[in-house]
């Protein structure tokens, strides 16, 4: 590692030598712990940096505090830091945050104070208070920068050029297809958002839909949209926790609340599929952010954006969701990509709004937000988060699709056996 002193040390340096004293000592062990990441590294007018790169980005630290809490809780600090304004990057800062994921993975260790979180009871109080916390800033932050119709989950994107709007509604219909949904059926939402997939299945496909979730202002505004388009009388709202669920259907689809569950209510999601699915031709799909093994979420995430969230394995949706359903897996994709472009065009979508003095709350909460945008995008990037999709029906259940064909050819439902009577 190269230190170079500054001429302007300041009294804060008095002490310091060539190597930059205690100072230089601490910037020192962090670039060691983040090698071999291209970042650059400063504190006053000390700088350290990696040999023979070129770094992508500084991380400039306005106190010895805010590099010395790096050591105890990395994590939570840095994230706190970064919105007080008492860390700065300078650069490209999803190629920092990225580099950085990199370099600390084959140090990851989880804390006692993590395992315990991610154990976390998930009543529908908390439940309530969680969702509340993140999703009821008001609909006109959401507004600057997601698509039209608000749709808060990863889009599917048929090449990168296609624009945001226009994946979003692909990911609608990749759903439906998936879910071999035709006219007349009924389907159960089980999160909704604002209510753009209920809506998607009732006019584009003739479904029948019962959508929930516990979002005041979202499920305001998805009953002000179905009165709007003339859709009230086929998609009724319910303001209501979905292990209250308790209806019939063909079709049961949860596209992204897995993640806000908590693994000790999987058995509660568990029930309401098994409970609410037609056991002879029904079918359904999860959609949700996962991991490739089970790992609590970045610390700063659960304690500051999504309280309580955790994104399960693979394996842990399908043994503690599916299997106590009684549900048999017909599919699984994986849209990590997918997600990633998504968090680029929301990020870039928010940057403008903050350049342009559209985004209101303070400073802080500024600065909270583009960091936690930034750090998803680079988290999908490379690969620490994984987006899944997995389809299923009834153990036993023969009306299933003989082939993937309907799901880049064809209309919903076109290879799926008939219901047999």
């Amino acid at each position: 590692m190269r230190t170079t002193t500054h001429p302007a040390a300041g009294p804060a340096l008095a002490h310091s030598r060539g190597t930059g004293g205690i100072d230089g000592w601490i910037l020192r062990r962090l670039a060691d712990r983040m090698t071999p990441a291209p970042l650059r590294f400063a504190l006053g007018p000390l700088t350290v940096e990696p040999p023979g790169t070129s770094p992508v980005a500084t991380l400039r630290f306005r106190d010895r505090r805010a590099v010395l809490g790096l050591t105890r809780s990395p994590e939570l600090h840095f994230g706190d830091a970064f919105a007080q304004g008492r860390i700065e990057v300078e650069g490209d800062l999803v190629a920092a945050l990225e580099h950085a994921y990199r370099a600390l993975e084959p140090h990851d260790r989880v804390p006692a104070r993590a395992r315990l979180r991610g154990r976390r009871w998930h009543s529908v109080r908390r439940s309530r208070s969680n969702v509340h916390h993140h999703y009821d800033l008001g609909n006109d932050f959401y507004r600057l920068w997601l698509d039209e119709r608000l749709l808060y989950t990863c889009a599917y994107f048929e090449s990168p050029e296609v624009s945001l709007e226009a994946a979003q509604v692909a990911k609608m219909d990749h759903v439906c297809r998936k879910l071999g949904l035709r006219p007349g059926e009924t389907v159960v939402e089980a999160g909704c958002g604002w209510g753009a997939l209920a809506l998607h299945m009732a006019r584009r496909f003739g479904a029948r839909v019962f959508a929930c979730n516990v979002s005041r202002e979202q499920i305001r505004y998805a009953r002000e949209r179905a009165e709007h388009e003339g859709l009230a009388d086929r998609v009724e709202f319910l303001e209501e926790d979905y292990r209250r669920l308790d209806r019939r259907c063909d079709v049961f689809v949860s596209v992204g609340m897995l993640e806000h569950v908590g693994r000790r209510s999987y058995g509660e999601l568990a029930d309401v599929i098994r409970r609410c699915l037609d056991p002879e031709h029904g079918r359904g799909l999860l959609h949700f952010i996962g991991r490739d093994r089970p790992r609590p979420l970045n610390a700063w995430i659960t304690e500051r954006i999504f309280p309580g969230a955790y994104a399960p394995a693979l394996d842990e949706a399908c043994q503690r969701v599916l299997v106590p359903a009684r549900q048999s897996v017909l599919d699984v994709e994986n849209l990590r990509r997918h997600y990633e472009l998504t968090l680029r065009h929301w990020r870039e979508r928010y940057e403008r709004a903050l350049a342009e003095g559209r985004v209101g709350f303070d400073e802080r909460f500024r600065r909270t937000w583009r960091l936690y945008l930034a750090g998803s995008e680079a988290a999908f990037r490379m690969g620490s988060l994984q987006l899944f999709q997995v389809t299923f029906a009834p153990h036993g259940s023969n009306a299933i699709p003989w082939t993937r064909a309907e799901l880049y050819d064809g209309e919903a439902g076109s290879s799926w056996n008939a219901p047999t009577s």
